[in-house]
């Protein structure tokens, strides 16, 4: 069971979705289990905070969690509005990550 935090930059690229930019210290859980978990935890926290699923179809062969989670993959969602960049903070607590996304990483 991974414990810590996961803290990225959520990243807008432009006609294609956003990309997050792990925070330096940031926990990645390595259990396939744990990484589902978080990607639906962020995911979930996006829909939260407005980001809608863009145009572009995700490529599951390039675009897969573990390159989501690492800042290696851009991911088909569209940010709300155009304001400051936002990051998303997790709880990785008890294998339950808990997500939201804020104005700053603390």
């Amino acid at each position: 069971m991974t414990a810590g935090r996961y803290v990225a930059r959520i990243v807008e690229v432009p006609d294609h979705g956003i990309k997050l930019e792990p925070a330096e210290g940031s926990v990645t859980p390595e259990e396939p289990t744990e990484v589902n978990l978080l990607g639906m935890a962020i995911a979930l926290a996006l829909g939260a905070a407005g980001y809608r699923h863009h145009a572009e179809q995700r490529d599951p062969e390039l675009q897969t969690l573990d390159t989501l989670l690492s800042g290696d993959a851009v991911m088909p969602w569209r940010p709300a509005d155009g304001g400051a960049t936002p990051y998303i903070v997790c709880a990785l607590n008890d294998g339950r990550p808990t997500c939201e996304v804020r104005p700053t990483a603390d």
